[in-house]
């Protein structure tokens, strides 16, 4: 006879007269709180049991690995202790919906939403929440209940092949966004970690880099958006990088996972390592408490390695229960035990509709000359070029890859190359070609499509048409960063025969992040769409169209050359791979992105917070409120004939009269024609300070602080000046 849950373990313990057959278990009681439930049923398991759950197993086939028995497949599986009715925890990857790289759930599929990039565009956590609760609720209804989401690594290096999955280069506006899809997945009955824990801000030679910061630096910046996503998203899991940072791996560093993690920010749950990145026992003394797909690790070093170290007592009992006890704590705190998962269907068009509304909210309107868009539908004829635009829209690659159902039919093919995920390098177009959007938009028009390759026949077809939208990608993907910023495959000079041959083209880009345009001054108008998921073509002809007035701002910055950068080369990524690089970061310290072109009076090609509108806003009334805290208020209104959204954003100016550059505030603010609505803004005191290393905390000298209201970083539509009292925060 064969019993699961903690419903078995009572019926076996009533059979053996211990309890009634109807007895619940102490630590199944609501009534308690998730620390008196971990600690009771802590009480009742063995040192083997309590190891048990510190080391899981890959879940997908690589390589010689098979999925282990009682997995679903998918990322990573930890098995469950039936005799005391724990669950097994069964992960997925995530953050751009629920993932499936090798395509083991290829039948059923899953939503695709639009990048972590793109998310970041609209400036707006509340949708960031309706979109992970979408993603925790289809992952729930498919038997998941750990979810490998939360990417908020910031954009240092703007040719990461991993930046699509990130909230961009600000730790404000990287850590509410990443905060709020933590918590809307959480919601689901789901775990949700945020990672890379910590400055895992390049993919070349990610498992042997070293990356050099100081700490006031680290805390200023990468620190402080992982800081602000905790506190709002309170997530179960943290997973820990594969990179060192100053000389200790990630996974194995105390002063990220014991110091700051865990004593400094009283972190409650469970840290876990990422798939590969423990390499030593010693792990467990510096703060790892799960190490995950130990198959992937040179030992089990959570097994017998952690058994001997126990033995010998090199780890202590009091550390390995506490590693258990905090796997235990978030288990009961998001509803693994109360809510196990139920294999179910979910409603697929209220997802994939929240999908095509986030990508439509987060398509940024680079440049529009003479207000060639929005496109009016009594067009004759559109030439329509490049992108694969006629299949679908393009996706970023990796252990983040979802695949729609296949029976909608994506398009998928091998892109070659060598390294680590080499045999995985497969790209996905999403089934939502452009082409056919805008043949609905305007079904008496004629609407050619060309696909690009020969750059003479593309400029023939542009001159015999009225409007010409050239659509450009740049594939990203896991474990490889892209050489440059240029966009690959020659697609450069195809938009320059292009524009060359007809003034009124339009580029349409799907990237992963930021990309150089030398041809930028000869187009009418650029849409960023970054990766827009399972509606990308409807959104796009949506905002082509006028149907939906772009409102998406930049969060990145685009640079007009990789000059400008902290460093012009991928640092390692013209060595083999493997190879052990340092990067110094203390080049840039916590002038990470814009900060960085400011402080160096570099100009961008388009600043960090752009982006246009089919109408206009202004701004006014600026009032600031100081003495122990920043509070802000100002008027925005909407000066066109279209209804719209802005992004009015804060930008502190001069510290205690120190010039320097900061996101302190942002608001999303939809707005009627000719309708003003008042925003106020109260800021983060650690957004006013500096971090000082040898008093351990926050400092906000005593001084006048100057702040700016603009439409971006760049911007100064209203300024002013307010004195602060002197303050300490804790760390």
């Amino acid at each position: 006879m064969k019993f699961s849950g903690w419903r078995g373990l009572a019926l076996l313990l009533g059979a053996g007269g211990l309890l009634g057959a109807t007895t619940t278990p102490p630590w199944m009681s609501s009534a308690l709180d998730p620390d008196q439930r971990a600690g009771l049923l802590l009480q009742q398991m063995t040192v083997d049991e309590r190891i048990g759950l510190l080391h899981g197993h890959m879940a997908m086939p690589f390589g010689a690995i098979r999925v282990p028995e009682g997995a679903i497949g998918s990322a990573g599986y930890v098995p469950g202790i039936p005799r005391l009715g724990i669950p097994a925890l069964q992960e997925s990857d995530a953050g751009l919906g629920v993932a499936d790289l090798m395509g083991q759930h290829a039948a059923e599929g899953a939503t695709a939403m639009p990048s972590t990039m793109a998310q970041a565009a609209s400036f707006d956590p509340g949708l960031a929440e309706q979109l992970g609760a979408a993603i925790g609720n289809e992952a729930w209804s498919k038997g998941f209940n750990v979810m490998l989401a939360g990417g908020i690594n910031l954009a240092r290096e703007p040719r990461n092949g991993r930046n699509f999955e990130y909230f961009g280069e600000d730790p404000l506006l990287a850590g509410l966004m990443a905060g709020a899809a933590i918590s809307g997945i959480q919601s689901q009955h789901v775990v949700s970690t945020t990672k890379h824990f910590a400055l895992n801000a390049q993919e070349s030679q990610r498992h042997t880099l070293n990356a050099v910061i100081d700490e006031a630096a680290l805390r200023e910046s990468d620190l402080l958006a992982f800081q602000i996503a905790i506190e709002r998203g309170r997530p179960g899991a943290v997973m820990c990088a594969f990179n060192a940072v100053n000389g200790s791996r990630s996974c194995n560093n105390d002063m990220l996972l014991n110091q700051v993690l865990k004593r400094d920010w009283s972190y409650p749950g469970w840290v876990m390592s990422d798939w590969g990145a423990v390499d030593s026992v010693d792990s467990a003394g510096n703060g790892l408490d799960q190490q995950s797909a130990a198959e992937l690790d040179w030992q089990r070093w959570f097994k017998h390695p952690l058994q001997d170290a126990l033995i010998s007592g090199r780890i202590s009992h009091a550390r390995v229960d506490d590693m258990a006890r905090r796997i235990l704590r978030s288990m009961f705190a998001h509803g693994l035990f109360d809510h196990p998962p139920v294999k179910r269907t979910y409603d697929t068009e209220a997802h994939a509709a929240l999908a095509q509304r986030a990508t439509e909210a987060g398509i940024v309107l680079l440049k529009n000359r003479t207000q060639l868009l929005p496109l009016s539908t009594a067009i004759r004829s559109i030439a329509v070029i490049g992108g694969y635009a006629d299949l679908g829209v393009m996706s970023g690659g990796g252990t983040s890859q979802v695949l729609p159902p296949a029976a909608s039919g994506p398009t998928r093919f091998r892109v070659s190359g060598e390294g680590l995920l080499a045999a995985y390098r497969i790209a996905t177009l999403h089934p939502s070609p452009p082409v056919t959007a805008i043949r609905a938009a305007v079904p008496q028009a004629r609407v050619t499509y060309d696909n690009g390759m020969h750059p003479e026949a593309a400029a023939r077809l542009a001159a015999a048409s009225d409007i010409a939208i050239v659509f450009a990608t740049q594939w990203m993907v896991e474990a490889y960063d892209a050489p440059s910023l240029s966009l690959p495959n020659g697609q450069d000079p195809l938009i320059e025969a292009v524009a060359a041959a007809n003034p009124n083209t339009i580029v349409v880009l799907e990237t992963g992040g930021a990309v150089l345009m030398p041809w930028l001054p000869r187009v009418g108008a650029v849409l960023e769409a970054w990766y827009p998921g399972i509606r990308g073509g409807q959104a796009i002809a949506n905002v082509l169209f006028g149907k939906v007035n772009p409102s998406g701002r930049l969060p990145i910055t685009f640079p007009a050359a990789e000059s400008q950068l902290p460093h012009p080369l991928v640092p390692g990524i013209d060595l083999p791979e493997g190879s052990a690089i340092t990067i110094d970061y203390n080049k840039e310290g916590s002038d990470v992105g814009y900060r960085w072109y400011a402080r160096h009076g570099h100009t961008p090609l388009f600043p960090f917070g752009h982006g246009l509108s089919y109408t206009s806003f202004s701004y006014g009334g600026l009032q600031l409120r100081g003495g122990d805290s920043l509070t802000l208020s100002f008027d925005v209104t909407n000066r066109g004939q279209r209804h719209g959204a802005d992004v009015p954003q804060a930008y502190l100016t001069a510290q205690a009269g120190k010039p320097l550059l900061r996101l302190i505030g942002f608001s999303r603010v939809e707005l009627a024609p000719g309708e003003t609505r008042r925003v106020t803004l109260s800021v983060d005191p650690r957004l006013l300070a500096s971090y000082d290393v040898a008093r351990k905390g926050w400092h906000v000298p005593a001084g006048e602080y100057r702040v700016a209201i603009g439409a971006s970083a760049a911007d100064r539509a209203m300024e002013d000046s307010v004195k602060l009292r002197e303050r300490r925060l804790k760390p």
